[in-house]
Parts: structure tokens; C-alpha cells; sequence
């Protein structure tokens, strides 16, 4: 089992501490989250929390995604960064893939690429991408990191991206795992199909049984169950003794994403900086270091 530190909706001058702290000790990840505007008005509804709501967003400072990686990288030596994640189809995919290659290339291939479909209509807007087919985007723009990640000339005529025959360079030098988010069948069935992993964006415990079980029936459906690598990154708290690190292992799970306070707040972030940092401790020394 590896373990992901997840800590979002802080004080962005806590992350680079954080993250140093996290690899001393022991964990293997760290997860960035992605918010890219917080608009005026919005009917839309977050599907991760009970009421749905997105009130604990305002006010909270949050540094574009791949900068945080990139920034977070050069402070640490060993840890790995997970977009948490990265809303895709919002995005041009051939600026995606140079800003995720380079940020592998500089830190030694310590980039996990999380990545999902934004619930907000309101950022495909401010982004001036359309709101329908969304999903078909996001299945063209993994198509293009691919082609483009081999670091040959790569060309692409789909329905919503034409790329003339180009490469980008430094391109990866190992696999740069793909890691899906979302709850939907069609989310997991991205993620067997065109993804190397799944990532639970949290919930109760009973639906992450139930996730769990329909992505390992599409994963026999399409004969890649016994694909080792293959990444399950799951959000549960099973996460917090050993005996459930056990249960979590047998059901599958490969990445346990652990953290210390509800980050769906209204208001300023208040607990301490080093209260963060003794929690990630304890729980390294109670947790990962037993199991490990």
C-alpha cells in the first residue's frame, strides 16, 4: 500500500512545508487541488459533498494546479504530486501535456496526473470551451497527452481537436500515469480503458464498495484485471488502522489519499500550520510505518 498526504484549501504558503514534512515522513504522494474561478452566481452542484453546495470555496486561496506541482517539486526530493484533480477538458490538452512533461522532466518523473471533468458549467465558460460533450472532449485530450508524450511527431483529427503533426521535447521518460477521477460508470470505464488508474473523490463508506466492485467488473469485462499496475487511489476510513489498510488491500486499493480535518469549511482554514504537520506525523508513525 502507498499513502497519498491530501491537505487543500489552506494557506498556500503552508503547502511547500507540508509537502516536506509528508516525505520525511514516509508518504509517497501528495494531492493538489484544482480550482480555477470561484463565479459571482451558480446553480451548478458539487457532487462530493451532502448539500452540494460551494460556499467553502470562496475566499480560499488556491494557486493554479500544475504551478503548485511545479513550485512543490523543487522543495522536495522523493515525492510524488497528484492533481486532485486536474479539470482536463477545460484546458487546451496540447499545453497540458508540455506543462506536465516539463514538471516530469524536472522532477524526475514525480507527477501523478489526476484528472476529471469540472462540475462547474461556469468554468467551461470563463474558459471558452463548450459545456456539451464534455466527456467526448476529455476523451480526445487524453488521446492527445498520449501521442504527444512519446515524443515522436504526433498528429490528431478528432470532432473537437485537429493537431497538425508536431512533438514536444523533453517528452516523459517513463510512463506519466494517468489517473481518472469521477464516480460515474462512464468515469470508471475512462479510466480502465484509456486511464492507469481511478481516483474516489470520497463519499460514503457503502458507495466506495459499490465503486469499487463496478470498476473491477469492467476491468474482467475488458481482460485487465490482472494488470498490476493499474492505480486504485481511494478516500475511506479504512485508511486509519491497519487491520482496514488490509481490507482496503484486498478489495484492490492500491493508494490510500489520508487527511486530518474537513476541508469543506466556509471560512478561512484556522488550524495551525504545525498541528498539521504533528497529525501527518502520528499518523505515519501509527499507520505507515506498521504496515510498511
Amino acid at each position: 500500500m502507498r499513502f497519498t498526504y491530501a491537505e487543500a484549501m489552506t494557506q498556500a504558503s503552508y503547502y511547500a512545508p507540508l509537502a516536506q514534512a509528508a516525505e520525511a515522513a514516509g508518504y509517497t504522494s501528495m494531492t493538489v487541488a484544482d480550482s480555477l474561478i470561484y463565479p459571482a452566481d451558480s446553480d451548478a452542484r458539487y457532487p462530493y459533498t451532502d448539500k452540494g453546495d460551494r460556499e467553502f470555496l470562496e475566499g480560499k486561496e488556491f494557486i493554479e494546479t500544475l504551478v503548485m506541482c511545479s513550485y512543490l517539486a523543487g522543495v522536495t526530493s522523493t515525492l510524488r504530486f497528484t492533481p486532485f484533480v486536474l479539470k482536463l477538458p477545460v484546458r487546451p490538452p496540447v499545453l497540458v501535456a508540455k506543462q506536465a512533461a516539463s514538471i516530469a522532466h524536472l522532477s524526475g518523473n514525480r507527477l501523478g496526473l489526476g484528472i476529471g471533468l469540472s462540475p462547474w458549467p461556469e468554468d467551461f465558460a470563463a474558459m471558452g470551451v463548450p459545456w456539451a460533450k464534455r466527456g467526448k472532449r476529455m476523451d480526445e485530450c487524453i488521446d492527445i497527452l498520449r501521442g504527444l508524450w512519446t515524443g515522436d511527431y504526433f498528429e490528431y483529427d478528432g470532432e473537437f481537436y485537429q493537431v497538425p503533426p508536431l512533438k514536444i521535447c523533453p517528452a516523459p521518460s517513463e510512463n506519466l500515469p494517468l489517473l481518472v477521477g469521477g464516480h460515474a460508470d462512464a468515469a470508471l470505464r475512462r479510466a480502465v480503458l484509456k486511464g492507469d488508474g481511478w481516483m474516489h473523490g470520497g463519499g460514503p463508506h457503502e458507495d466506495l464498495d459499490d465503486l469499487l466492485t463496478r470498476l473491477a467488473a469492467i476491468r474482467r469485462q475488458e481482460g485487465v484485471e490482472g494488470d498490476a499496475s493499474f492505480e486504485v487511489h481511494v478516500i475511506s476510513f479504512d485508511a486509519y488502522d491497519a487491520d482496514g489498510i488490509k481490507r482496503l488491500e484486498d478489495k484492490g486499493v492500491t493508494d490510500c489519499i489520508v487527511g486530518f480535518r474537513d476541508p469543506y469549511i466556509v471560512g478561512p482554514d484556522q488550524e495551525p500550520l504545525e498541528k498539521k504537520i504533528r497529525h501527518l506525523e502520528k499518523y505515519a508513525e501509527n499507520v505507515i510505518a506498521k504496515v510498511s
